[in-house]
This record gives structure tokens, C-alpha cells and sequence, in this order.
């Protein structure tokens, strides 16, 4: 059953899909699909070509799948992708992609977005990610699974963001974040390896002994990257090759301690 609130405006081509309610004054506009068992709380707006999964929730005022803020955009189709059991919160706000990107904004599952998060077009959130209250993603940004960033921090556009790492509140982030490490600061710095997210994510000591070796190679050695790389491309732990690589790819840059 659907339950659609007699003020909600539903446009054309609309599919909803079981359970799905729609509460006072949403407007959900043409060739927007929503999944199972979603609650669209009241006064949200979901823009055209929005997708959103199943078990969705999204808190009043949010706004969704709007145009991008970029000058460039010229009517062009392209997407917002919302996956299952996200959590969006109040007056938070989410683009879709440009032709220049990759054509859509893309948010995985499980995912917890707090109010006033602005997530411009082309990014892409991963899985089990926390992003708390008042952050804002520049475009094309990347954040891999299960990080955790801080309120009202600002991150540059084009920056990824790795896998269980920890951005700290206020942060101003213009360089990409290792995986499983964390960063703090304006511009963001690393503070040594994300150890609470490890130990809850049910990594070993012996895992984190290697991620802790390998992270003293990299960042507080005298070795340069290559060399590191080098030193550690044999390595046994998944992780820390995950971490390598993550940092040969870089085309910005990554965060260091200094």
C-alpha cells in the first residue's frame, strides 16, 4: 500500500514502489523511482531522474536530484542513483551528475547523511558511510566504504576519500585521505591510522600492526613514495596493498602528517 498525503505533488511517470509514503506538501516530479518500504517525510523535493532504493528514509525539507551548481550544465540528461537503507536528514542536499563527469551522483547503501549535507553532482558515497552534519562535497568527489566525516568539514572537488578512514570536524580537505587513516585540520593533515573504526570493523591486531608498519614506511620515514611502494608492494596484508595503491593512483595528492 501507498500512502501518498492529499497536499504531496506527484508528477508524471512517477513509480513508487510498496510502502511507500509521502508525507505533507513533497513534491516528487516526473521520471522519479522509489523503492520498497520508503518514508518520504514532509516538505522534500525530488527532482527528475532520481532513483532511490529500498528502505529509504528521507527527513523533511531534503532536496534531491536538483540540477548541479555548475556553470557548464546545459540541460543535458543525467542521474541521481540513491541506493537501500539510506538515512537523509534534514535540508541536506543532493545534485545529479554533469555530461563533464560521469553523468550521474551516485550514493550506495546504508548510509547515514545528517542535516544540511550538500553532496554536489558527479560524487560518489560508498557503503556504510557516515557524513555528519553540514558537510560539504565539492563536485566529483569520492568517498570509498564505511568512512566517517566530520561536521562542517569542506572537501575539494575531484578529492577521494578512503575506505574506514575518519575526517575530523571543521576539516578543510583538498588532497586525498589514505585508506583506514586520519586526517584533521585546515588543510586536513594525517593523524596516524583510524584505530577505533579497525578494531570496530573486526580487524585483527595482527592487521593492524601491518597497517601500522606499512603507515610508518610511508609517512614517517625518510623514504620517498616510490621507494615505500617498493618496500611495500610484496606485502601479505590485503590492506596494506589496498593503501598503496590507493596512494600510487592519486592525481591530487594525498594528505600527510606534515
Amino acid at each position: 500500500m501507498v500512502n501518498i498525503h492529499k497536499t504531496a505533488i506527484i508528477g508524471d511517470n512517477v513509480k513508487l514502489g510498496e510502502n511507500v509514503t509521502i508525507g505533507p506538501y513533497s513534491i516528487i516530479k516526473s521520471n522519479v523511482k522509489i523503492g520498497d518500504n520508503c518514508d518520504i517525510q514532509s516538505h522534500v523535493v525530488i527532482d527528475e531522474f532520481t532513483t532511490i532504493g529500498n528502505n529509504c528514509k528521507v527527513f523533511h525539507s531534503a532536496v534531491l536530484g536538483t540540477i548541479p551548481q555548475d556553470l557548464k550544465f546545459s540541460g543535458e540528461f543525467s542521474e541521481l542513483i540513491i541506493g537501500d537503507n539510506n538515512t537523509i536528514r534534514e535540508f541536506a542536499m543532493i545534485n545529479r551528475g554533469t555530461k563533464g563527469g560521469i553523468g550521474k551522483t551516485q550514493i550506495g547503501n546504508n548510509n547515514l547523511i545528517m542535516a544540511y549535507v550538500h553532496v554536489a553532482h558527479d560524487c560518489i558515497i560508498g557503503n556504510n558511510c557516515i557524513i555528519a552534519n553540514m558537510v560539504q562535497f565539492a563536485g566529483h568527489v569520492v568517498v570509498e566504504d564505511s568512512a566517517v566525516i566530520g561536521g562542517m568539514s569542506a572537501v575539494h572537488q575531484f578529492v577521494r576519500i578512503g575506505s574506514l578512514s575518519m575526517v575530523g570536524g571543521m576539516s578543510g580537505v583538498s588532497l586525498d585521505v589514505p585508506p583506514f587513516t586520519l586526517a584533521v585540520g585546515n588543510r586536513a593533515k594525517l593523524n596516524g591510522l583510524n584505530l577505533v573504526g579497525l578494531k570496530r570493523n573486526g580487524f585483527s591486531l595482527s592487521e593492524i600492526e601491518k597497517l601500522k608498519e606499512a603507515y610508518r614506511v610511508i609517512f614517517r620515514s625518510n623514504l620517498k613514495f616510490d621507494e615505500a611502494y617498493e618496500k611495500l608492494k610484496e606485502s601479505s596484508s590485503k590492506h596494506v596493498i589496498d593503501m598503496i595503491e590507493f596512494l600510487r593512483k592519486s592525481e591530487r595528492g594525498f594528505c600527510r602528517e606534515r
